[in-house]
């Protein structure tokens, strides 16, 4: 035996995951999971209203711009008053998940892919927002690309307030509730991209968008 079997079937044995008692591992690990104690949180009203207005306010703090619309098919004009408003193009690529809405007839055109280099504006959905630090849970699918949030300058993101949680720990039980699996990839987007490497000055834009505007959608 190998050093490497050595310490691999050492793990294993220690997650109860050697040959043949996988699925006990799993019943383990699940019943790990149900029965863990959740850890101190913020008091928070969690009225429908109060978390879209803890979200918004959150999401402002952590310096996204942030517009309420009543129903999905207002997001295309908000989207485009944003893009005329800080002179930025009308050309944007878009998660296929929303190529749906009518863009073309709020002035915009899209494509339905993931993001390349030269793509300026992305706009994409959430799986969920948390109102408690104004962030966006983004769980990456063949309709929702991760690259569209992450490498264009511009990230605009649509958010039905029916999606809106109080904790982080709610947008994982919400995670696990409705995909089982999880995704390939899962990022929390908490505005523009910054950094204070740099004598500790905030610095936006720093490894991905240099904007985050979210469309929330009442309805």
């Amino acid at each position: 035996m190998s050093s490497r079997d050595d310490i691999l079937g050492r793990v294993r044995a220690g997650l109860q995951r050697n040959a043949g008692n996988a699925a006990a591992g799993r019943e383990i690990m699940q019943a790990a999971m149900e029965g863990r104690i959740e850890g101190p949180k913020p008091a928070m009203d969690t009225a429908p209203a109060a978390l879209l207005e803890r979200f918004r306010v959150k999401s402002e703090l952590q310096s996204s711009t942030v517009e309420v619309v009543a129903q999905e098919s207002e997001v295309p004009a908000a989207v485009a008053r944003y893009l005329a408003a800080m002179n930025l193009p009308t050309t944007a690529v878009v998660q296929p998940a929303l190529a749906a809405l009518d863009w073309a007839a709020a002035g915009l055109k899209v494509e339905a892919r993931g993001a390349r280099d030269a793509d300026l504006v992305g706009i994409t959905g959430c799986f969920c927002a948390v109102a408690e630090t104004g962030t966006l849970m983004m769980c990456s699918s063949p309709d929702a690309p991760a690259t569209v949030s992450l490498l264009p300058e511009t990230h605009v993101a649509v958010v039905r307030a029916a999606r809106i949680l109080p904790y982080m720990e709610d947008a994982w039980n919400l995670a696990r509730a409705e995909l089982g699996t999880l995704p390939r990839a899962v990022n929390f987007i908490s505005g523009p991209s910054r950094t204070g490497d740099i004598e500790q000055t905030i610095v936006l834009g720093a490894h991905g968008p240099y904007r985050v505007h979210l469309v929330i959608v009442e309805g």
